[in-house]
């Protein structure tokens, strides 16, 4: 019978069935052979399907076709990646325009993640029961910014509930992701979705730590107007695994859609000649924090291929 992975210790996971059922499942051994490529051969969000034994216990036989999923690199293994989430229908970065301040470069890495994996983004502001003027026009930047390049917005505030009903609209019945730094007011914003949770101040935690050794893990738990909600780790632990240099700019939509403007097809917008990349953002139409993000970008995903390229 099918069923959806929920949560995952490293060697047993939660399967919940389709009547809401759950149980305690374990994996045969041929998908360990399988997925060389990955640290782990299933993550939180498969669809998969089991048989349960005489004591109830799933064995999970199969794995069906992932939608999009988040990969990073692998703590102690960097040649290989790890899942981190799979069937992804909508992901959303918790950020905060002051105390603390989520910087543009966070942001970005976001995005670009999800772009990569393609994961439809959106971007919430929390805590705009704290703005005064000046966080009020920093939100208007970083808005009209993320608004330009086609990314949809929303400010709400989760302790006093502003605008939580416009975005409680946005997850019925889907599969979401959550991110944020610590201290954004992430735990707190789903707690106000679902009080149930009673999530304590670090939130879901997506550290597991045995020994020298670090196991990221996401968890999975239900809304209770329909849908499933991912908490995640630290996005800074996605980095642009598996990604070449080239590729980089396809997931910067404006730098995309300028690139057939360049005078050299091959052109990586750094020092080339003729760049209408490097002119646009000289005009002003592309934001200089982007292009830096693209260039911090491009310095990860070449120094990637190096360290791949010696393994």
């Amino acid at each position: 019978m099918k069923g959806l992975v929920t949560k995952s210790t490293g060697s047993w996971y939660t399967v919940r069935d389709e009547n809401g059922n759950d149980y305690k499942a374990r994996i045969r051994g041929k998908f360990r052979l399988d997925q060389i490529k990955h640290t782990n051969p299933l993550a939180v969000g498969d669809y998969v399907e089991i048989d349960l034994d005489k004591d109830d216990i799933a064995v999970i036989t199969d794995i069906h076709p992932r939608q999009n999923y988040l990969i990073r690199r692998s703590v102690n293994l960097s040649k290989k990646t790890h899942i981190i989430a799979s069937n992804i229908e909508l992901a959303f970065l918790i950020a905060t325009v002051s105390n603390p301040r989520t910087s543009t470069g966070f942001i970005d890495r976001f995005l670009v993640t999800c772009e990569a994996y393609q994961i439809p983004i959106m971007l919430v502001f929390n805590k705009l029961d704290e703005w005064q003027e000046e966080e009020k026009e920093i939100h208007e930047e970083m808005k009209g910014l993320y608004e330009s390049i086609g990314y949809e917005t929303m400010a709400v505030s989760a302790l006093e509930g502003q605008g939580m009903d416009d975005l409680k609209s946005k997850l019925i019945d889907k599969v979401s992701l959550v991110a944020g730094h610590s201290g954004v007011g992430k735990s707190t914003l789903v707690n106000a979705l679902s009080p149930d949770l009673n999530l304590k101040t670090k939130g879901i935690s997506g550290f597991n730590k045995k020994g020298q050794h670090t196991t990221t893990f996401a968890q999975m738990y239900e809304w209770p107007f329909g849908g499933y909600i991912i908490d995640t780790p630290g996005i800074k632990e996605f980095g642009l695994v598996d990604m070449a240099k080239e590729e980089v700019q396809d997931y910067f939509p404006e730098i995309f859609a300028l690139k057939e403007e360049c005078k050299f097809y091959n052109c990586i917008h750094t020092i080339e000649p003729k760049c209408a990349v490097r002119k646009a953002v000289e005009d002003g139409d592309v934001a200089t924090s982007r292009y830096e993000s693209y260039l911090t970008f491009l310095e990860e995903a070449e120094a990637y291929e190096s360290d791949y390229s010696k393994g």
